[in-house]
């Protein structure tokens, strides 16, 4: 009987430690993964030293299997593919050309690891801007916030996109027409005198058509029971600027405040703006930098071509680029950002200032793109104007060592003076 039991004990044993080592085995392989990133960029024609500190090896080539001209120094041989290795530094040496590489990596060279994309890309120099803006975009189409009931002619309910229409759904056309906007389409509903019309709907990447049959109102009016939005305005911070005046902002895309979806664009504009106020943040409520938007035409400064969840890309006009003064910078990638000291560029006092903040995290490997940077704000001035990061400081660009490398992108919402940033290369990626 003692014999049983010190069997069945020393399994229990055997077992436990295997779950342990498996355990342990799982947080280092996770640890390793996120230490090599999917994507690294390089700079065109630059050094760059890597640490990864990961017992991986493996080949870089180029994704075509042309020429070579990013060679990686670390035992490595030069030619057509080169043996890199993950436990001591890398160095990459990018050439002149634009073509995207691959490096296959394997942990201690036998068990399959990584694929990582290389790309080089131009050495650019951008203008961080860090000036308040107005914001005003139309949607393509009309925006379905949510559907609902009224009361019909005899009093009974009546519900006719409940179950056909969703909130973030985009109504495009009806019966084939182009919608131009939300007062277009209400009266289309109105004139339709109750017969079915056809919608034309893009639900994320799907279009198709869907059927809906408007009803009388008590008050003798057409409707669909739906509520709707054709537009969305607002005061942010613009990121960058380039010598052409084309412009990237926010660092995350507009989103609808009733639905959080990423509003689908179809025209967009900047417009001057005057700061008027401002809204401190405390735990558990964003604060919010307030301003004046004149929408007259000669207050346009600019137009916005897309929205995207890495920002706000278009152009603005040499006007603008005139009150810009800061001087124009090189990009800092992900792989050069370290904890420590840097600066925000923002305009909560009506004029862009530089402030301190401290990177907390750098994640090379992160899911959400908006997540990136994990930072603080130090700054004695701004923590006593803003209470930290508050809404309209998103777009603000962050510098470290003298080089653009991210944007502030979201706020903490129970630590408004911590916050997440994008980084820049990320943002640059449309181009």
């Amino acid at each position: 009987m003692e014999e049983r039991k010190r069997s069945v004990y020393l399994r229990f044993l055997y077992a436990l430690t295997l779950s342990g080592l498996l355990l342990l085995g799982t947080a280092v392989y996770a640890s390793w993964w996120k230490r090599v990133p999917d994507h690294i960029r390089l700079r065109q024609g630059a050094v760059q030293n890597l640490e990864f500190g990961v017992p991986a090896s493996g080949q870089i080539y180029a994704e075509k299997e042309k020429t070579q001209s990013v060679n990686a120094a670390g035992g490595a041989v030069t030619g057509k593919r080169q043996d890199v290795f993950l436990d001591s530094t890398v160095t990459f040496v990018a050439g002149e050309s634009l073509s995207p590489y691959v490096m296959k990596l394997k942990l201690f060279g036998i068990l399959p690891f990584k694929e990582v994309n290389i790309q080089v890309i131009p050495d650019e120099m951008i203008i961080p801007a860090g000036l308040p803006v107005g914001i005003y975009v139309r949607t393509n189409g009309v925006l379905v916030l949510d559907t609902g009931e009224f009361t019909g002619t005899s009093g009974q309910i009546e519900k006719p996109s409940v179950g056909i229409l969703r909130s973030g759904d985009y109504i495009l056309e009806t019966d084939g027409r182009w919608i131009e906007g939300k007062k277009e389409f209400m009266e289309t509903v109105e004139s339709s005198n109750g017969e079915e019309m056809t919608l034309t709907i893009q639900r994320g990447e799907d279009i198709f058509d869907v059927r809906v049959e408007p009803k009388q109102t008590q008050s003798g009016e057409y409707k669909i029971g739906v509520w709707i939005r054709e537009n969305a305005q607002g005061v942010g911070t613009l990121t960058y600027v380039k010598g052409d005046g084309s412009f990237g902002a926010l660092g995350h895309g507009i989103n609808d405040i009733d639905t959080s979806t990423l509003m689908n664009v179809e025209s967009g504009s900047l417009y001057e703006t005057e700061i008027i106020g401002i809204r401190k943040g405390e735990n558990g409520v964003p604060g919010e930098v307030t301003g004046i938007i004149d929408y007259s035409p000669e207050r346009k400064i600019g137009s916005i071509a897309e929205n995207t969840v890495k920002g706000v890309f278009g152009s603005v006009d040499e006007r603008f680029l005139q009150q810009v003064k800061e001087a124009p910078v090189r990009i800092g990638l992900k792989q050069e950002i370290h904890t420590g000291e840097a600066e925000i560029i923002c305009s909560v006092t009506g004029r862009p200032e530089h402030y301190t903040v401290q990177i907390e995290e750098v994640h090379l490997e992160k899911e959400d793109v908006n997540r990136g940077i994990v930072l603080q704000v130090t700054d004695p001035k701004l923590l006593r104007l803003t209470g930290g990061i508050v809404q309209g400081m998103s777009w603000s660009p962050i510098l470290q060592n003298g080089r653009i490398v991210g944007a502030v992108t979201l706020v903490f919402v129970n630590d408004p003076a911590k916050g997440y940033g994008i980084f820049i290369e990320n943002m640059l990626e449309h181009d």
